[in-house]
């Protein structure tokens, strides 16, 4: 974890993101006392379109479900995987550490994640948030602090300098970004070369796939929703399963978290949850 990272993490998640007793009455999953994996930590969701399979991103590689449900490693990297987003079928853009230390720049898959390619800025940039939207890259950097853009993953435009946990960017509009920090939520309104002063309320994580369902995770562990942008904000739920760890909206009522013990997923807008994953996390490195 860079300097940056956890300045970010220190200043955003520590503030408040304590969770006790997360799993309320909406937690329909089953903990029927099937054995977890150990994962240290999942900082990515997703699901391929082509088949809706889940794959998680975390600190020893990329695990996707087998056919009990349990966590399976994805091809053979065993990386630490930071920024993590799903492009279209088998198309994954990612990027995070080697396992000898250092940092991935830009690596892309065409395969589900079983091989990865890098496109660039490797043992430089390390991106801690991606997000993959109208046809462009945003990236936040943790190793100087930097939203960046890409069209082709391979150059780069610099953009504004903040200390952020999350990004978002608007479906409907390629200007519009928003960062989570610890003074609230920053929002760009030119591609991220700007960002105003972080607003209230505070969020660790952000995900905006449908232009009336941007979502976020509150530092009480809340799960909100909100339908104009960020403006204003309508508590939805209390996530299960203890502090979250990651958080991506497939579309307006579909909705993924990874929190402490396990992937939940919910298709009712986030009123309710099932366990499609269950793990068993340690100390965050």
């Amino acid at each position: 974890m860079t300097k940056h990272h956890a300045a970010a993490v220190a200043t955003v998640l520590t503030l408040a993101l304590t969770v006790a007793g997360c799993a309320g009455s909406d937690d329909k999953a089953d903990s029927s006392g099937s054995s977890a994996t150990a994962l240290t930590h999942i900082h990515g969701l997703g699901l391929d379109p082509s088949d809706q399979r889940l794959y998680v991103a975390t600190h020893e590689g990329v695990y996707t479900p087998d056919a009990k449900g349990k966590p399976t490693l994805v091809g053979a990297s065993e990386d630490d995987f930071m920024g993590f987003t799903v492009a279209g079928d088998k198309t994954f853009y990612a990027s995070g550490h080697p396992s000898q230390g250092g940092n991935k720049g830009l690596i892309k898959s065409t395969d589900g994640g079983k091989t990865w390619k890098a496109l660039s800025l490797s043992g430089q940039s390390d991106f801690h948030a991606l997000d993959y939207a109208h046809g462009t890259l945003y990236a936040y950097d943790a190793t100087g602090g930097l939203l960046r853009t890409s069209k082709d993953g391979k150059t780069w435009k610099d953009g504004a300098m903040l200390q952020a946990l999350d990004i978002a960017v608007s479906p409907s509009d390629p200007d519009l970004v928003l960062a989570t920090t610890a003074a609230g939520i920053a929002r760009s309104t030119d591609g991220g070369e700007t960002f105003t002063k972080g607003k209230q309320p505070v969020m660790a994580f952000l995900s905006w796939t449908a232009k009336e369902a941007l979502y976020g995770i509150d530092t009480s562990g809340g799960l909100n929703r909100s339908t104009d942008g960020g403006a204003t904000w309508k508590s939805v739920s209390t996530l299960p399963g203890g502090q979250p760890q990651a958080l991506t909206a497939v579309d307006a009522e579909h909705v993924l978290v990874a929190t402490w013990d396990g992937v939940y997923e919910s298709k009712d807008g986030g009123k309710t949850f099932t366990r499609r994953l269950d793990v068993e996390s340690a100390d965050v490195h």
